[in-house]
């Protein structure tokens, strides 16, 4: 299950940096963006039994300044993701600890916020034609893969 819809990806790929993407390249996205979404969950969760707690709080979350400030630049678009969906795919993933409310309320601005990195990323190696490649889909995964 994808914590993301094609149609929101493709409508924030080209909100966030007017870029189109083909059908095709959508599902590779939405596996980046579960993976890149867990990995953080991973993290908060290894803070949080650090710190002694069963309870992942949003500040165990390894997000840096500039992560935090593409989340600013996101909720500047004004868009919104769907939290129910969010809650669905973290039942779909191995046992982790609970999720405080803050974190909770923050999810859907979580994985916007890896969208609109992506996104970004993908228009720094895009041509003139604002199509993503599939060289260009692979260099900014790299990118994100190597910083997230």
């Amino acid at each position: 299950m994808a914590v993301v819809g094609a149609h929101k990806i493709e409508a924030l790929f080209k909100k966030a940096a007017t870029l189109q993407i083909s059908k095709e390249k959508v599902k590779e996205i939405s596996d980046v963006i579960d993976q890149k979404f867990h990995d953080l969950l991973l993290i908060g969760e290894a803070n949080a039994k650090y710190n002694g707690r069963d309870v992942i709080w949003y500040s165990d979350l390894p997000l840096t300044k500039a992560f935090r400030e593409s989340m600013q630049k996101f909720q500047a678009l004004e868009e919104e993701l769907a939290l129910q969906d969010v809650l669905d795919h973290i039942k779909t993933l191995p046992p982790m600890y609970t999720l405080e409310a803050e974190l909770e309320g923050k999810l859907t601005e979580i994985v916007g916020t890896l969208i609109y990195i992506l996104a970004n990323i993908a228009k720094e190696f895009s041509s003139d034609d604002n199509v993503v490649s599939e060289d260009e889909l692979k260099s900014a995964i790299r990118i994100l893969n190597l910083t997230i």
